[in-house]
């Protein structure tokens, strides 16, 4: 298939690389001229601007949107509703609110352009492993595009079968679903967030524990000196907290015991905040995912050690790079 690809950021790129090394056209565009150059050396197809990438489109197009949440992706699909025609669709493949995506979804509808979210997970190595993916928009349009996911999704790999998962759809195996109407990819998306937030505030609290066991504020007789590489290696190996987390906690620790390339200021991206304000909204408890969201908050006022490990954790799978405080 063809696609129309707009943010070659962290994600954008890859996917496109990813699609073309199944066998798919991709025609791209970022602000970055030197970010379109990389992957026209790929065999991509460069644009000069969105107008000139829907012009290499062929109907029915599809456009995949992969920028930051808010302005960025509003403006860019505004400007996208002024150049496609009906028939065609916008595909968001960020972290959007998914609010926003039902009021796209019905503005675009009346021009009869058609409007897909998706909730893609995977970071910097979806190249490699695949993203998997929670789709959002009607059946007729998510099946058209359906080989456009799948050679996105990781595909079932060595992952053992979960018993009576037969006759249900073989997509959730494959590392994709169709999760319901525009909304529920980056709905199902946010969540994934927020559980996210969750693990990740308890490895740093128990890791930060581990680092503590030599504190002198315990006893001399009570002190423990414990080497939390070789901790990390061992629970990935058999144990019942084993992870990817878990995985990019023991290289970090591999790499530097002591983490002192970060400062635990942890960032969040939004996610985690529209996680905790749906449970209000829904009047469902989330102690520990709004627990997990505040830690990143006072993580900005002072830093521990498992800070530092949550931010180990984020460049590990996502490249996020820690924001730097202001002086004064």
């Amino acid at each position: 298939m063809q696609l129309g690809l707009i943010g070659l950021g962290r994600m954008g790129g890859n996917i496109a690389m990813r699609l073309m090394r199944h066998g798919h056209d991709c025609v791209v565009y970022d602000r970055d001229p030197a970010a379109v150059q990389r992957l026209t050396q790929e065999k991509a197809a460069g644009a000069s601007g969105l107008a000139d990438l829907v012009h290499q489109l062929k109907p029915p197009r599809a456009v995949w949107v992969m920028l930051p949440a808010g302005e960025a992706t509003e403006v860019a699909i505004e400007e996208l509703s002024t150049l496609l025609w009906a028939g065609d669709t916008v595909i968001d493949g960020g972290n959007t609110f998914w609010k926003d995506d039902v009021r796209r979804a019905q503005s675009l509808a009346a021009k009869r352009i058609d409007y897909v979210d998706v909730g893609t997970s995977g970071g910097i190595w979806g190249i490699e492993r695949g993203y998997c993916m929670m789709i959002g928009g009607s059946k007729a349009v998510v099946d058209r595009l359906d080989p456009i996911f799948d050679a996105l999704a990781p595909g079932r790999g060595e992952i053992p079968r979960t018993p009576h998962r037969d006759g249900r759809d073989s997509r959730a195996e494959r590392g994709y679903i169709h999760a319901g109407p525009c909304g529920a990819g980056h709905f199902v998306k946010m969540v994934h967030n927020g559980i996210e937030y969750g693990l990740m505030q308890a490895y740093a609290e128990g890791f930060d524990i581990l680092k503590n066991a030599g504190s002198e504020r315990l006893p001399e007789h009570h002190r423990m000196e414990l080497n939390l590489p070789d901790i990390a290696e061992v629970w990935r190996r058999g144990s019942v907290i084993s992870s990817w987390l878990l995985d990019l906690i023991a290289s970090a620790l591999a790499d530097d015991e002591k983490l002192a390339g970060f400062s635990g200021q942890v960032d969040d991206s939004g996610e985690g905040r529209w996680t905790v304000l749906t449970a209000v909204e829904e009047a469902v408890s989330a102690d520990t995912l709004a627990a997990a969201l505040f830690a990143r908050f006072r993580s900005r006022q002072g830093n521990t050690f498992g800070e530092k490990l949550l931010s180990a954790m984020r460049k590990g799978f996502g490249g996020h790079v820690e924001t730097k405080r202001g002086g004064g």
